[in-house]
């Protein structure tokens, strides 16, 4: 981050902050819009005047500032993007309909918000991706929680929770990498000192998950919702089980270390090549069963409309199926995302860039008198760059390197640091809507953020306990004045 010629103030850095809380309520209250696109154009444009004009930063630093930011996060767009292209092939060739079927045949309605999360807790961990769980196996339990009667942000939230379990936890996940890169501690190190916060953060998702589920029972008018959605599915696609080729290819490229993007891509016109050869061809033969397998990478799945005439659980069956398939995925689903994320990594790109985001972490780094004070700041400065930058990425690294000194001038491990980093900055970030990840979730799994949210139970769990450890001590790790040394001399950083 380049000076600003006029070093900001606390008060003049917090304006373009307030204009955007102010904007952002009221755009939602007022106005009823979930659309906060101008909100944060108009909110840039406040933090770009000041910079310009009272802090003296010459506009082409600021938009070099949008540009990096922008850059740092578009591998994130391209798997967004990726993610598109795969939710439309895999609903046209009939693997998300397959996996509703299982699903509903598998899972019972008391159970399946821990199974829900238990299940997107295993494949996280597995491929290191939050992004990638949600799109394929979060997809599918959307739907099978919607024919169970259960509450969509409940279902979005036990999701989310267990897709977050793994992008923090696994040793594939790039956060987990970057968390320890930027603290000074090793991967391994970070990894097991993070077990102590997630594990009663999990234990308490699920206790609350498992308490939810026990007001749905599998009563007959389950069973009877239930069995017309299965067959009304398999009189619309042939569910055969090699279509789980796809998914399972996703996967396993995944968990080698295979590139996210190119696995998502590969599984996108796998998925398209199984759908010619097994669902029936329409009037024009395979090629327009081809035409329209590729239509749907773009442009979703169209489903057809079902014929008049049915009424009760037949018909309720119907428009279930509807509102769960009809328009899914396609890139073009996705552009609407992208465009929020373009305004909002450019108000934290004018942000960071103008020296305003740092003026506001200094000030929080002077509040932090002791051991619990200071990881307390930084959990918030993390959540606070995941809402002003928009996201996980700078919400990581911003606070890495700002705090870095300040824990080892407290003789605190580095790994105490890099928890802290993964504690708010990696879980908070899908709970703010205009973040890349609150945003993407939502393009994903068809609900708002604000509806799961309060139901991310881990999302907000971790960064409490995180606090709470901080001011009991609890598992906080000190090191000598000669190991602080050895990890400045380490981190490029100079002795105090």
């Amino acid at each position: 981050m380049s000076a600003a010629r006029t070093p900001p103030g606390l008060l003049i850095s917090l304006v373009p902050v307030v204009v955007l809380v102010g904007l952002l309520v009221l755009n939602v209250q007022v106005f009823g819009s979930a659309d906060n696109h101008i909100a944060l154009v108009a909110a840039t444009t406040v933090a770009a005047l000041i910079a310009r004009w009272v802090l003296k930063q010459p506009w082409k630093d600021l938009e070099v500032g949008i540009r990096h930011t922008i850059d740092v996060s578009m591998s994130a767009i391209l798997i967004l993007l990726a993610v598109g292209m795969l939710i439309g092939a895999w609903v046209h060739s009939g693997v998300v309909p397959l996996l509703l079927v299982y699903g509903l045949d598998l899972i019972s309605p008391g159970a399946f918000l821990v199974t829900a999360c238990l299940v997107c807790c295993v494949v996280s961990l597995a491929c290191g991706s939050s992004w990638t769980t949600a799109g394929t196996v979060g997809v599918a339990l959307i739907g099978v929680g919607h024919t169970l009667g259960i509450d969509a942000g409940m279902t979005a939230g036990a999701v989310v929770s267990g897709a977050y379990f793994g992008d923090k936890m696994s040793p594939l996940s790039d956060t987990t990498n970057l968390a320890p890169a930027m603290s000074g501690a090793t991967l391994m190190e970070h990894v097991r000192h993070m077990v102590w916060t997630v594990t009663p953060a999990l234990l308490g998702a699920l206790a609350v998950y498992w308490f939810l589920g026990q007001g749905h029972d599998a009563g007959p008018e389950v069973f009877a919702r239930t069995d017309a959605v299965k067959q009304v599915l398999g009189e619309r696609f042939v569910l055969s089980p090699l279509l789980l080729i796809p998914p399972a290819l996703v996967l396993g490229l995944v968990i080698t270390s295979f590139p996210a993007i190119p696995a998502l891509v590969i599984g996108s016109f796998v998925a398209v090549a199984m759908g010619v050869l097994i669902q029936p061809a329409p009037e024009g033969g395979w090629l327009t069963s081809l035409q329209g397998h590729v239509a749907s990478l773009y442009g979703g799945y169209s489903l057809s409309p079902f014929p008049a005439g049915s009424e009760g659980v037949r018909l309720a069956a119907e428009e279930s199926i509807t509102s769960l398939l009809d328009g899914r995925g396609g890139m073009k689903s996705m552009l609407g995302t992208i465009a929020l994320i373009f305004c909002a990594l450019s108000f934290g790109g004018v942000m960071e860039r103008s020296g305003m985001l740092g003026a506001i972490a200094s000030a929080i780094l002077r509040l932090a008198k002791g051991t619990g004070s200071l990881i307390a700041s930084t959990i918030f400065m993390c959540f606070g760059v995941n809402v002003l930058a928009s996201d996980q990425y700078m919400a990581i690294v911003v606070p890495g390197r700002m705090f870095r000194q300040a824990f080892l001038d407290r003789r605190l491990h580095p790994k105490n640091l890099s928890r802290c980093l993964e504690d708010s900055g990696t879980v908070t970030s899908a709970l703010i809507p205009w973040n890349t990840c609150g945003a993407q979730m939502t393009a994903v799994l068809g609900v708002s953020t604000m509806s799961y949210a309060p139901w991310a139970i881990l999302n907000w769990l971790c960064p409490l306990v995180s606090i709470l450890y901080g001011y009991l001590g609890f598992t906080i790790t000190r090191i000598s004045d000669e190991e602080a040394r050895q990890y400045e001399g380490k981190n490029g950083v100079a002795a105090p």
